[in-house]
């Protein structure tokens, strides 16, 4: 199964398509308002597809592409003006007023092409449990010796991960490492 995660700035416009994608057999993992949580949740599933407007609450399409690993596809909907503006590798756009059929099949089209890739590497998605926890662990202790909040934390191993060239559960084990 694919992991989906809808992205609209307004929750209603995002539980509608998460609506309308759910009817239509497709699993939606999370719904998001901003870039930041999108973020959250694409690191705790490491590959898949993210469903979103052209502008988030903290942030621009193109600026969340940049910060997404290169396992996630992004679909944006968003007005002819804005796309036409921003073009960006990567990314598939659909433009307003949506279609239905249209939304479906373009997904489905990138489901695939994301199985296919998940087959010829021959690996499983996701991170293990122990990931998961070190990586909430090393947040959890950014979180009380830095005064930050979980999102602030989060973003900071990110950029930590990317500047370093490692996976985030590595990062998180340097953290854990420095910090005992």
């Amino acid at each position: 199964m694919i992991n989906i995660i809808v992205a609209f700035p307004k929750m209603e416009n995002a539980k509608n398509i998460k609506s309308i994608l759910v009817k239509n057999g497709f699993r939606v993992n999370a719904v998001c308002t901003s870039g930041a949580q999108v973020l959250q949740h694409a690191d705790m599933l490491e590959e898949g597809i993210i469903v979103c407007a052209g502008r988030l609450q903290d942030m621009m399409y193109i600026q969340l592409r940049e910060y997404l690993s290169p396992h996630f596809q992004m679909l944006v909907v968003a007005s002819a003006g804005l796309w036409e503006a921003e073009k960006s590798e990567n990314v598939v756009s659909l433009t307003m007023p949506l279609k239905v059929h249209e939304l479906v099949g373009t997904l489905e089209m990138m489901a695939n092409s994301l199985m296919r890739r998940r087959r010829k590497k021959g690996r499983p998605a996701g991170r293990s449990e122990e990931e998961k926890q070190m990586i909430q662990k090393a947040k959890e202790v950014l979180m009380a010796r830095n005064n930050m909040t979980e999102e602030e934390a989060h973003r900071y191993m990110q950029k930590s991960s990317m500047d370093s060239a490692t996976n985030l559960a590595e990062t998180a084990q340097m953290i854990l490492s420095i910090f005992r």
